[in-house]
């Protein structure tokens, strides 16, 4: 809740920007903003999610931002960025009163010991007629277990045991922002005007409707295939798409402007790249 408010604060100064100087400022606040609900949504979706579905559940949040991308590909088509700004004030103010009709996450009550409001929010993310008993005594054990784990000093985050989930965990945020995914993104209209696509924001549009699609894909695959696997297999795609990329757009000034080759084969690594992406 906010998190909503420097979005909606950012939206504003983009929409009604006199200057770049607004443009820099609203795009701060929307960084933070997002910044924030990027962090807390997945945790969030982890904790209020059965066992069995947290996994497909966690990743609806990515289907959700990737259906967002295309409906600003689409809109970006017809409106101008002025009122593009101020269609995003929307989903911001509808966040605020929504979020009187969620329930706290039950884990965070009980890690807080609020045991009857953890009970009560658990009964109704899972339904009134159904038996939560044994949930709740999972979730209490759990709860107990970690209180009962020491506070540790950020200078023992060097230990052994703590060492390699810390790179791991860390390391995965930072490769996800470092991949090269959102140049992509954002400049996926000039790059298909530089490949020679006529309709470049139609071909952009298109692309965020693949990258919707392989999104839907690794929902279902994600609690079938497991992580690591999924992780490698997108990354090692991704690592030999984007430098297909880079080659193609280094030597299309060299080779005969009416080889077609070149830019069908970067039309297929991109698609091979957002495909990728949506997969890790």
């Amino acid at each position: 809740m906010i998190a909503a408010i420097p979005n909606i604060i950012g939206w504003l100064a983009i929409s009604f920007a006199k200057d770049t100087s607004f443009l820099y400022m609203g795009r701060l606040l929307e960084g933070f903003g997002v910044g924030v609900i990027s962090y807390t949504v997945p945790v969030y979706i982890a904790e209020i999610s059965p066992q069995n579905m947290r996994g497909a559940l966690g990743s609806v949040n990515q289907l959700s931002v990737t259906i967002g991308i295309v409906l600003a590909y689409i809109l970006g088509m017809f409106v101008p960025w002025r009122m593009l700004a101020v269609i995003g004030i929307l989903p911001c103010t509808i966040l605020i009163p929504g979020l009187f009709f969620i329930p706290e996450s039950p884990r965070w009550l009980a890690k807080m010991n609020k045991m009857e409001d953890f009970e009560t929010s658990l009964q109704v993310l899972r339904g009134f007629e159904t038996d939560i008993t044994s949930e709740v005594n999972d979730i209490k054990r759990a709860v107990t277990s970690a209180n009962k784990r020491a506070a540790i000093r950020f200078q023992e985050l060097n230990q052994k045991k703590f060492r390699m989930p810390l790179i791991l965990g860390i390391g995965l945020l930072v490769l996800q922002q470092l991949s090269g995914i959102n140049a992509i993104l954002f400049y996926a209209s000039s790059i298909f005007k530089a490949a020679g696509i006529t309709n470049s924001d139609l071909a952009t549009s298109g692309l965020g409707g693949i990258q919707v699609l392989a999104t839907l894909v690794t929902t279902w695959l994600l609690d079938r295939a497991g992580r690591r696997i999924l992780l490698i297999i997108s990354s090692a795609g991704m690592t030999i798409s984007l430098l297909a990329v880079a080659v193609i757009f280094f030597i299309k000034d060299t080779v005969s402007q009416d080889s077609h080759m070149y830019y069908i084969l970067s039309m297929v690594s991109l698609l091979a790249i957002v495909v990728c992406s949506s997969v890790s």
